[in-house]
């Protein structure tokens, strides 16, 4: 038995996290590894106050602030209803809370932008309720990270406790509807989730049949589909790419995250893999914007498509009509202009690129405008990682 006040046990939700689980799985899960671990101590000779009282549970807090705080909310109210059901008692069912800062919303490009997204994480694990909070460091996906971002890690929480007051309110979110709203909808789905590993005999034997690999594999294709669409957006990656950012240096940090037999996701990764590869290229590969008309008229989509081709490392010089293409030695382009220059124009203006050395044109804007000449359309909402890998694969990216 550990002495007094001690936990021995920690129930390590963030596995399930950093495999893609969403809110719904993490908790479900969470709940079941708890369990797993009840049964093996009470064998172990512990009584089931005993038992709870060894358990601390550590959960991922994303940048998704109103998921993070209904899900800690949630967990601790689900792990209360366990306690109820077991007949453990009233003092020792409260669930002790370690939140971490999620792996997978961590990106190597453009990590500075990181620090945003660990501080939104840290404010929502904090109104959460959580009771430990790690920060992970903004250069974490690069490699070990440096004396400054551990410093910046941690006077993240620093300045969030002591300057922001965060821990001076008994949960800030609650009387909130759409906190608890979203509590209750977040605790119901875990709860049937949880059952259902229950009744597959048990976290372990639904690790071993593959029950929780495929569920968390569902959550996750979701979840990548509308990375892939970009309405899930990553600043600095999928939006905004800077492709003459310079990363900081870090020396390789071993892994020694445990996954249970399940693999390890990051968000950007898709996105990260097409910049590396046409980083590597021996000549980065280009899509030369073709603009119809004044810049007044086509720098809307211009913008646009420069942003959306440079998500997968692809330079964007651009030109008036098909005269720039040779220069830009290319052979993609991108039509860029307004619906009406499109309905006099683009069919002509396409079919001059392709004269003029082009073997792929693109337009931007919706495939409803249905422009002669046009091998596919850019627009927003479209399948951007689709676009990016057949751009590659045209220019001949090596995978």
């Amino acid at each position: 038995r550990a002495p007094a006040g001690w936990r021995t046990v920690v129930v390590d939700a963030t596995v399930f996290a950093d495999a893609g689980a969403s809110a719904v799985e993490e908790l479900g899960c969470s709940l079941a590894a708890g369990v797993a671990y009840l049964r093996a101590l009470t064998d172990g000779g512990l009584s089931l106050d005993e038992a709870f009282a060894q358990l601390e549970f550590r959960y991922a807090a994303s940048a998704d602030q109103f998921t993070t705080i209904a899900g800690l909310r949630a967990a601790r109210r689900l792990w209360d209803r366990v306690g109820e059901v077991s007949g453990a008692s009233a003092d020792v069912r409260g669930q002790r809370q370690h939140a971490v800062t999620s792996s997978v919303m961590t990106t190597r490009r453009d990590p500075w932008v990181n620090m945003l997204r660990t501080t939104v994480a840290c404010f929502a694990a904090g109104v959460g309720g959580a009771d430990v909070v790690t920060v992970q460091p903004f250069d974490a996906a690069l490699g070990l990270p440096d004396a400054f971002s551990r410093r910046i890690a941690r006077n993240t929480q620093n300045l969030l406790v002591e300057e922001g007051h965060l821990a001076r309110v008994l949960d800030p979110a609650g009387g909130s509807w759409y906190v608890e709203s979203l509590t209750e909808s977040l605790a119901e789905a875990a709860w049937d989730w949880f059952t259902e590993i229950e009744r597959g005999g048990g976290l372990a034997a639904a690790l071993g049949s593959g029950l929780v690999r495929d569920r968390i594999a569902a959550a996750w294709d979701a979840r990548a589909d509308r990375l892939a669409h970009r309405t899930d957006a990553i600043t600095g990656v999928s939006e905004f790419p800077n492709l003459a950012e310079k990363l900081p240096e870090r020396q390789p940090a071993a892994d020694l995250h445990p996954t249970g037999g399940l693999p390890r996701v990051r968000a950007a990764q898709a996105f990260e893999e097409l910049r590396d590869r046409a980083d590597a290229a021996e000549r980065r590969p280009q899509v030369y914007l073709a603009t119809i008309g004044p810049i007044a008229r086509h720098t809307a989509r211009a913008t646009f498509a420069g942003n959306l081709f440079q998500a997968g490392g692809v330079a964007t010089p651009s030109g008036d009509g098909a005269s720039g293409l040779a220069e830009a030695g290319t052979t993609v382009a991108c039509i860029c202009g307004t619906d009406k220059d499109y309905a006099e124009s683009a069919a002509a203006l396409a079919a001059e690129l392709r004269a003029a050395g082009a073997t792929q044109v693109w337009l931007a804007g919706k495939p409803s405008l249905a422009v002669e000449g046009v091998d596919g359309y850019v627009y927003a909402g479209c399948d951007a990682l689709d676009v990016l890998r057949r751009v590659h694969e045209q220019l001949g990216v090596p995978a």
